[in-house]
Parts: C-alpha cells; sequence; structure tokens
C-alpha cells in the first residue's frame, strides 16, 4: 500500500484536466505506488476525459463564482459542500499533497487541504490567472506556472511561485504520427491544415472555415485539411464539406492529439493556455483565432507567447463572419503556399516549448509528499 496520496482537484473543461493528467502520468513513472485521485467537476467533459483514464476520481458539486444574489447563494452552499467531501477524502489518506488545476472545484479542495495541514500546490498555465486560481493562492505553498510573467500576479501571496512550463501528456515526448495517418485514412504525401476548436470545438472557426472551402479548394493537389469540429458541431460541419474537392477528414473529437498534431504542417485553432503549449512542443505553426470575449482577453497574451518567437500569426475573430472568413483567408493562403516560411515558424516553436514540464513538476510533488508527515508538515523543510 502507498504511503503517499496526490489528490488533482480542476475541471469544467479539458485545459484545467489535462495538465493534471499529465502530472499524475509522470509521478505513477516515477512512484507506481502512489496514490492518486482527481476531483472534478460534474460537467460531462470531466467524466469523458477521466473515464479514459485508470485513476479514480470524484465529481464535486461546487459551481462557479457569480456575485448576482441567487448564484452567489449557490456558490456558498456547493462550496460548503465541496469542501466537506473534499476533507474526509484527504484526511482518510497517507501523505497527501493537493494539486490545484484551475477551475471552480479547484478552490473548496485547496481550502481543505490547507485547513488540514497538508501542501497545496497550484498549476496555473495561463498567463493571467482565472477567478478560481486567484482565490485558490490564498491556500497554496507553491504554484507552478507556465510563463514567467505570471509568477508577477502571485507574487504577492506567500506561496514560491516557479516558472516550469505547461505539464503536457507524456504522448507528446514520442508522437506516433503514422498512426494518426492510418486512424483518419489521410495522405501520407500531402501536406495537413488541421483545423480545431479544442475540446469543446469552435462554431466560429467552424465557420470561418466552411466559408473558405471553396478557396481551399486551389490547394487539393497538395493539401488535406483534418476538422476537429467539437462533439455538438460535427454534423452541420461535415455537410458543409459535401462536394469539397479537397481531401478532408471531419471528425468531432480524437483522443490522440500528439499524434494528430505531429501531422500537421499548418494549424487554425484557439489559444487556451495548453493548446499554445501543445502547439509548441508539436512544433506546429499556427494561426491563432483566440476566444474574444474573455474580460482579460487572455487566449490573446497566451497567442502573443508563440507570435513573439515567430511561431504563429494572430488572426481576430470579429463578429462579422464575411469579415472573420477574409481575414483568415488573407493569413491562410500564403502560409499554405509558402513551405519556407512554414519551416522557419515550426523552428521557432523549440524557443517556447516546455517538453519536460510535467516530469519536472512530478519530481517536485513527489518530494513534496516524501518529507511531509501524515495531517501536517513542515513548510520550507
Amino acid at each position: 500500500m502507498s504511503d503517499i496520496s496526490f489528490f488533482f482537484a480542476g475541471g469544467g473543461t479539458g485545459g484545467h484536466i489535462y495538465p493534471a493528467l499529465a502530472v499524475a502520468e509522470q509521478i505513477v513513472e516515477h512512484r507506481p505506488d502512489a496514490r492518486i485521485h482527481f476531483l472534478c467537476s460534474t460537467r460531462a467533459v470531466d467524466a469523458r476525459i477521466l473515464d479514459g483514464t485508470t485513476f479514480p476520481y470524484t465529481a464535486l458539486p461546487a459551481t462557479g463564482l457569480y456575485f448576482d444574489p441567487r448564484r452567489f447563494v449557490a456558490f456558498c452552499r456547493t462550496f460548503r459542500q465541496s469542501y466537506r467531501l473534499a476533507r474526509h477524502l484527504i484526511a482518510d489518506s497517507p501523505r497527501p499533497v493537493i494539486i490545484g488545476a484551475g477551475g471552480f472545484v479547484a478552490a473548496p479542495v485547496c481550502m481543505a487541504g490547507h485547513r488540514l495541514g497538508v501542501p497545496v500546490v497550484l498549476v496555473n498555465v495561463d498567463l493571467l490567472p482565472g477567478r478560481a486560481n486567484r482565490l485558490s493562492a490564498r491556500w497554496a505553498d507553491e504554484i507552478f506556472v507556465q510563463f514567467e510573467e505570471s509568477t508577477r500576479t502571485f507574487g504577492a501571496r506567500r506561496a514560491t511561485v516557479t516558472a516550469i512550463g505547461c505539464p503536457l501528456r507524456k504522448g507528446f515526448a514520442q508522437p506516433d504520427r503514422r498512426r494518426a495517418i492510418e486512424a483518419l485514412d489521410l495522405d501520407a504525401d500531402k501536406k495537413t491544415l488541421l483545423i480545431t476548436g479544442a475540446s469543446s470545438g469552435a462554431t466560429r472557426i467552424n465557420e470561418a472555415i466552411c466559408m473558405l472551402l471553396a478557396k481551399l479548394d486551389a490547394f487539393a493537389e497538395t493539401w488535406q485539411i483534418v476538422h476537429l469540429t467539437g462533439l455538438d458541431h460535427h454534423e452541420q460541419v461535415a455537410s458543409r464539406y459535401e462536394g469539397v474537392r479537397i481531401r478532408h477528414k471531419v471528425v468531432s473529437y480524437y483522443d490522440q492529439m500528439p499524434d494528430l498534431l505531429a501531422t500537421a504542417d499548418l494549424l487554425v485553432g484557439r489559444s487556451g493556455a495548453v493548446s499554445v503549449a501543445e502547439y509548441a512542443v508539436a512544433g506546429a505553426p499556427s494561426i491563432c483565432m483566440p476566444y474574444p470575449h474573455h474580460k482579460d482577453r487572455h487566449q490573446y497574451r497566451n497567442a502573443g507567447k508563440l507570435v513573439e518567437v515567430g511561431a504563429a500569426v494572430i488572426v481576430d475573430d470579429v463578429s462579422d463572419p464575411d469579415d472573420r472568413a477574409d481575414w483568415l483567408w488573407e493569413e491562410l493562403q500564403p502560409l499554405m503556399a509558402d513551405d519556407a516560411v512554414r519551416r522557419q515558424m515550426a523552428d521557432a516553436c523549440k524557443l517556447i516549448a516546455r517538453p519536460h514540464a510535467a516530469a519536472d513538476i512530478a519530481q517536485r510533488l513527489i518530494r513534496l509528499a516524501e518529507r511531509a508527515s501524515g495531517l501536517g508538515w513542515e513548510r520550507g523543510a
């Protein structure tokens, strides 16, 4: 039986769960006996991702923080419920360490860990921390961030803040391009344009690409398209490809993203923190269309890190569909036509890629757990 335990708290989107999974995989590599348990949200995406792993998980009822009176009451009620459930699980485990991975479910777990006197660590991959991580930071002993700029946002906290990169699943260390080509029935001799809206899809990216399909037919001799639509949009998008000459594969979701990104000669996608890290490690030239409605515009800031080194360009996701498609085509057409520029962009990815982040974080967590002693540990030991 293991004498160390790790509770990963986060969920609501793949961007919160996948980095946590990446670290959990690396812990198992180094300590196969470690107990690992995920505390996630009740959203369907969490179960879909975690059901595909061997890790046990518990869905907590926590909801997001809103200041509308009725929704705030619901937040307080579900926060207390989640806190009690998490506290019970943590208190019954040997030498636990809490890892907050973002999302509204992380905060009550981090609070429970702190009050029990066990180590609390945050993994923050967005350049600007979200509301849940800003709340959880008050209970954290250590915070790992993807970008150096993020250290300043946590600078006033008592926690140690380290820029270490975004933890990615171990498949990114050895992607199998051939496996994706065979699974999706692609032509190995053609270049691949990948369209992705991350795990949930992106309706407006889907729409823009569909409006450009007639123009993309001009590249039918040398290119093919893989279009990840998102689970709710597959049928609608697939119907728009009827009669299109360029070779294409339209799928709702693809589990083996390391393999798929290894096939991409160019991609169009959102710029969530995990997506940006995946593009960089995969060496995939990208056209980023940041989600435009976040108040802090953090996807623009994430994409900006790729643009700084020459690995990407940004196209604004403007509200007018015709303008959006036109602006995308202005960047897409010349990049598809210029192999040399795409090679330069792929090389530039190496300047920002952090392929060992998950392993580095896992090793630090193991050392932290090994020096903890039950419920209570010596901070700074």
